[in-house]
């Protein structure tokens, strides 16, 4: 398991696909508003003048040195739900995110948000 504190000391690292291949840089950590946990991160992808940030689960991840492997393929999150690199997570948006990664969506605590940045 991957705790808080030790996610967000691989910002701006490396994240790569379970083949080794890079798909983009660490920007955030999301945590499950119901068990405060990380669940998923922001990766920066795409060219240098127009970046912008997809949405990968945390599960089954696993952290190297100067990297985080996670199980989705590059092509799957390269594919996943976006966000500008100033912009902010729309609670609407989120089930979109879940349902892009085959997983059943809920409301968070008090049928709020079910992520929250970190």
């Amino acid at each position: 398991m991957i705790h808080s504190a030790d996610i967000r000391e691989w910002r701006n690292r490396d994240v790569i696909d379970a083949k080794g291949r890079k798909i983009g840089s660490l920007e955030g950590v999301y945590v499950d508003t119901t068990t405060d946990t990380p669940a998923m991160v922001t990766v920066r992808t795409g060219m240098p003048t127009r970046h912008r940030l997809v949405f990968v689960p945390l599960d089954e991840a696993t952290v190297g040195p100067g990297y985080v492997q996670v199980a989705h393929s590059k092509g799957q999150v390269r594919k996943a739900p976006s966000i500008g690199v100033d912009d902010v997570l729309p609670i609407e948006r989120e089930e979109e995110i879940f349902q892009h990664y085959d997983r059943a969506y809920e409301p968070g605590a008090d049928r709020g948000r079910r992520l929250a940045r970190r």
